[in-house]
This record gives structure tokens, C-alpha cells and sequence, in this order.
């Protein structure tokens, strides 16, 4: 059984009417990734896309590269961040690309990200700017058949027959049992076994119900740094809170987190294992202060050399304990959010020479 490796995707670097209304005139991502500075010695902000390639998302040439390089260092397929309102789609054009150009060899599957989007990145978290609602019976069809091409694309991930279909966060879906029983036989319907919908593992709180899913997946760092003991987890709080009253006071801008050295999160990542079943998780360092300022949170990024070894401890204890072949890494292009496999001005290819060099 070989591993398949799948980064997770966002679509967030081509401007929408939306963004424009909300953050200004062609926002992309790259706007918060821009303006970033470091905030410590040696902190590695702002984070350079090798030869500055601030690509767009709405042209396809642009998927062709990210697919040749992809293709290249042994990276299965992408799993794309995939936002339904209640019928109303956000970012949903480079997948809509994807689906339109048959030749671009790239394997896909989607996680449904399905938070409401709020002005978080301002500080006014409270603001909502896109609600999420779940609707009924009408909606959980026409969402599914929206995504039923995708599904019957030769390039869709399927396990089993069944095409895979991240959840990213199933405890906000209260009627989440009887629409997954919905499309399982909608697929069926299609020709298909039913849908392999994946769990993803990403906080302390867990799904308690007995929904159909088919495996879960590690969501890390995210998965590793929300369960330490809530001892910690308070000290950290209440420590934020006095960094907070100092910078405000003095006009200081002391970072109200600590940066994680990246062999300490990754260690705790591998010692906490998941159930029988779970498809790996891995990231690459962490840093969303491009979008958080102060209040980020930082994985300071790995060597080439601590990357690959992670990695490959991964890879094995997915094989071996989860008896699974998936692994999944944060992120091909998570830039603002300080986790790329992409190339960047630092790093050059290096994880992606650690990728290559260790797959089983």
C-alpha cells in the first residue's frame, strides 16, 4: 500500500466581488501576506514566493504550473477549500477551472470549509460577513448536484467508488446525519457507492454522533496545539491578556504568543495518535501574523532536514498504526497563514525535496 500525499488548497489568491466589498479593491491574499513584518529577531516575515510569483487564481496557467510541480515531487492531488452558503459559492473559481480543463493532470478533492466568514483578520471577530446556514432538504440537493461533475471527473479522489468529501467542521451541522444519508443516496443515484465523507480531526471538540463517516484526518498543527492540557492552555490565555494591557499601555508590540519551536509541536503530533482508520496529517511551520498581527500564533518553519523527518514518521505511523495510505499536509499555499509546500525565496523546493525524498 503506497502513500498518497494531498495538500489542502486554498483558493483565496484571485479577487471576488465579495472581497472587494469587504477588504477593498482586489483583495487577494497576497495583500495580508504583502504587509506582513517580523516582529522579533529573525522572525521570517514577509514570506517571498520564489522569483516573486504573486500568481492569480483566475487563470489556468497558473493551475498548470501548481500541477507540474505537484506531479513532480510526488504530491498526489490537492484538496480545495470548498465554501457553500446555503446555495451561495465564494472562491469557487480555480476548481471550476480545473473541472473545465480536462488536461491538466491533477488529482482533487474538496473539504467542505463550512465556518461563516467573519472580520477576524481586523479584530472585530463578531462581524459577520458571510453566515453559514445548513438549510433543508431543497439546498443539500442543490449543493449536491453542483458537485456531482466534480464527483464524476476522472481526476476526483474516490476511495471504494465513493468520492471523498472533507467536513471541516461537522458539530456546527445540526441536521448533519440526515443530509449525509441524503447524498449518500443521491451518489448511489449517480452510480455511485455512496460518498466517502472524511472527519477532520482539528480541536478538542469532538463529533459525538454516529455520522456516516467513512475515516478522519489529522488537521495539524491546529489538531496538536488545541489539545494541551488546559492547565497550559489558561496560563497561555491569561499571559495574552497582561502582554496585551503592556503593549497598550507602553505602545509596546510584543507578540502575545511565544513561537513554538516546530521539533516540539511535530514531536507531540506523532505521540498523539489518532484511532484506527485516520489518514496522517502533517504541516510545515505556522505563522499567521500576516493576518493576526500580535495576536498570531507561530510554529517557527523546519529545516529540511526536521521537516523529513516528521514526514517520514508520519508516513509510517499512518501505514503502520492507522492502517491508512493518505496523508494530508497543511497547506500547498497557505501563505498568509505561514504553511507552504510552494516555493518561496527562503526555503526554495526544499520541503518539496523532502517530500520526494521520503515517500513510501
Amino acid at each position: 500500500m503506497s502513500t498518497r500525499i494531498i495538500a489542502f488548497y486554498l483558493p483565496q489568491f484571485h479577487s471576488i466581488p465579495e472581497n472587494d466589498e469587504w477588504w477593498g479593491k482586489g483583495f487577494t491574499d497576497w495583500v495580508n501576506v504583502k504587509k506582513a513584518r517580523p516582529l522579533f529577531k529573525g522572525h521570517q516575515q514577509p514570506r517571498i514566493p520564489l522569483n516573486e510569483n504573486y500568481y492569480d487564481l483566475s487563470k489556468v496557467d497558473t493551475l498548470q504550473w501548481q500541477a507540474k510541480i505537484a506531479n513532480e515531487y510526488g504530491v498526489y492531488g490537492f484538496c480545495f477549500y470548498h465554501y457553500w452558503f446555503n446555495g451561495k459559492l465564494l472562491l469557487e473559481k480555480p476548481a471550476e477551472m480545473l473541472l473545465a480543463d480536462k488536461s491538466i493532470a491533477l488529482n482533487f478533492c474538496f473539504s467542505w470549509a463550512n465556518e461563516p466568514w467573519a472580520r477576524t483578520w481586523d479584530g472585530k471577530a463578531k462581524q459577520v460577513l458571510m453566515p453559514q446556514s445548513y438549510g433543508g432538504k431543497d439546498d443539500w440537493e442543490k449543493h449536491f448536484y453542483y458537485l456531482l461533475p466534480f464527483f464524476k471527473d476522472e481526476r476526483y479522489i474516490k476511495e471504494n467508488n465513493c468520492p471523498m468529501f472533507l467536513i471541516y467542521r461537522s458539530c456546527s451541522i445540526p441536521c448533519a446525519a440526515e443530509m449525509m444519508e441524503e447524498w449518500n443516496e443521491m451518489a448511489k443515484k449517480a452510480g455511485f457507492n455512496g460518498i466517502h465523507f472524511v472527519e477532520t480531526l482539528r480541536n478538542g471538540k469532538r463529533e459525538k454522533r454516529n455520522l456516516p463517516f467513512k475515516a478522519k484526518v489529522e488537521f495539524e498543527p491546529a489538531r496538536t496545539n488545541m489539545q494541551q492540557h488546559p492547565v497550559i492552555l489558561n496560563y497561555k490565555r491569561v499571559r495574552r491578556r497582561i502582554i496585551n494591557i503592556i503593549n497598550n499601555i507602553f505602545h509596546c508590540t510584543i507578540p502575545l504568543n511565544k513561537p513554538f519551536p516546530f521539533v516540539d509541536v511535530a514531536q507531540r503530533s506523532i505521540e498523539k495518535k489518532s484511532p484506527v482508520g485516520t489518514y496522517g496529517g502533517v504541516f510545515i511551520g505556522w505563522d499567521n501574523t500576516p493576518r493576526r498581527g500580535l495576536a498570531g500564533t507561530i510554529v517557527l518553519p523546519p529545516s529540511k532536514a526536521e521537516f523529513k523527518q516528521y514526514f517520514k514518521t508520519k508516513m509510517e505511523q499512518t501505514l503502520n498504526v492507522y492502517h491508512t495510505n493518505y496523508v494530508f499536509i497543511n497547506a500547498w499555499n497557505e501563505w498568509a497563514e505561514g504553511t507552504v509546500l510552494e516555493p518561496d525565496e527562503t526555503h526554495q523546493y526544499e520541503y518539496l525535496e523532502a517530500i520526494k525524498e521520503s515517500i513510501i
